[in-house]
């Protein structure tokens, strides 16, 4: 098989973190999104690192943990599913230092070729503690990302506005 790392990625509340925990329920192991891991860090110390606070700092975090994720599952057998990825991290970087994502991304292995983005959803879209920024910066970062996948010559599939049970079926359907 070939890589068997696949990143769901797309728009900020878009349903990634709900797909992932039924894909993890059906027994794929599953990666949490980096920068929710680091935003719960960051409120629990300095916070220097916030995406609101310096998000350069922050996607620069996100960057060295999605490697070492990588790292980490660099011999799991089978489909392994990330909460957004490298190429993510790249794409903030890049919007906030001008610095070119592809450069960025040289040094690391590619994911699988096909890539899942979830879509603008407005009707779940919430803010939290963790996602203070608002539906329409939502969408800039999503252009961005769906730009950059192409970019880079992922196969990117947009998933479908439908139930969680129903998405992880056409994630496993796609890729089998």
């Amino acid at each position: 098989m070939e890589d068997g790392h696949v990143v769901i990625s797309g728009c900020s509340g878009g349903g990634k973190s709900t797909l992932l925990k039924e894909l993890n329920r059906r027994g794929f192991t599953v990666v949490p999104e980096p920068g929710r891991r680091i935003i719960e860090e960051e409120l629990n110390g300095e916070g220097a690192a916030l995406p609101w606070v310096n998000l350069s700092a922050f996607a620069d975090r996100a960057l060295q943990m999605a490697a070492d994720d990588r790292k980490c599952l660099a011999s799991a057998e089978g489909w392994t599913f990330f909460d957004r990825g490298l190429v993510d991290a790249a794409v903030a970087l890049q919007h906030t230092t001008g610095r070119s994502a592809q450069d960025l991304l040289r040094l690391y292995d590619r994911y699988h070729r096909t890539v899942f983005l979830t879509p603008p959803w407005p009707e779940i879209y919430v803010i939290d503690d963790g996602r203070k920024h608002d539906f329409v910066e939502a969408v800039a970062e999503y252009d961005r990302l769906l730009a950059t996948y192409d970019d880079l010559s992922y196969e990117t599939i947009i998933l479908p506005r439908v139930g969680v049970s129903e998405r992880a079926d056409f994630v496993l359907r796609y890729l089998s």
